[in-house]
């Protein structure tokens, strides 16, 4: 049924910004804009070059604010969805689909930044850019994942997105997006354990022509391949449920 998702997900894309002029470029604009104020600010702090340091944070900040939002539009999966739940029998993965490719077209717009950043700065990643193609089939996994998850979740307990919200906020600051892992020195070591961190640098990384580790490969393996067995064993549960819970 990829016809009605790929509609389903545009025609989101059009309410969400209906009436403005830039539409999802507004998006963009912002994280921009967001990208020009950290690079100056925390360059400055961390006493960091330009050349280096901004096509990091662009990249940081593209792929985290891609991650947060498919977290927060897994929340809202099904109830959003609500009333063709409710009136017509359809398979629960169109839902599934219609939220990933919605932020899929999000990204896209989002990845003007970083090409304008390494076209400035001429810091092309080279060939590692094609070993960031596994991470992106990492995410989609997880993603699928977060959205049968916390979408279930969530349809039954309407307290977990604002739960859910405060949890990215602080995983925001957790994370090296802002700052390095080699600012930490001693505390590097340990930043594997952090599930946030390993699953934005299998994409990251190799866009920034330094590929990750095998300890973070494994890292992130280990924390998605749980995420699945925890969602599919939660969905095969509760589906039935669904349609009474939205």
């Amino acid at each position: 049924m990829w016809k009605l998702i790929a509609t389903l997900s545009w025609l989101d894309i059009k309410l969400r910004y209906r009436g403005s002029i830039l539409g999802p470029f507004w998006v963009t604009m912002s994280t921009g804009v967001m990208v020009a104020a950290l690079g100056l600010v925390y360059s400055t702090l961390f006493d960091q070059d330009m050349h280096d340091y901004l096509p990091y944070l662009s990249l940081s900040l593209v792929f985290w604010t891609a991650m947060s939002l498919v977290v927060t539009d897994a929340c809202t999966t099904f109830t959003q969805a609500e009333g063709m739940i409710r009136s017509m029998r359809m398979p629960f993965s169109v839902h599934i689909w219609r939220v990933m490719t919605r932020n899929f077209l999000l990204l896209l717009h989002n990845l003007i930044i970083v090409v304008l950043v390494f076209a400035i700065y001429d810091t092309w990643p080279g060939w590692n850019a094609l070993w960031a193609i596994p991470g992106l089939l990492v995410w989609l996994v997880d993603g699928v994942a977060a959205c049968m998850l916390l979408g279930a979740i969530c349809a039954r307990f309407r307290d977990i997105p604002q739960i859910v919200g405060s949890i990215m906020q602080i995983a925001f600051y957790a994370t090296p997006i802002v700052w390095k892992v080699d600012q930490i020195r001693e505390g590097a070591r340990f930043m594997p354990l952090n599930p946030v961190y390993v699953i934005l640098e299998i994409v990251r990384g190799p866009l920034y022509g330094t590929p990750p580790s095998g300890v973070v490969w494994t890292s992130a393996l280990v924390f998605s391949v749980a995420l699945v067995i925890v969602a599919w064993l939660m969905f095969a549960r509760v589906r039935g449920r669904l349609a009474f819970w939205v």
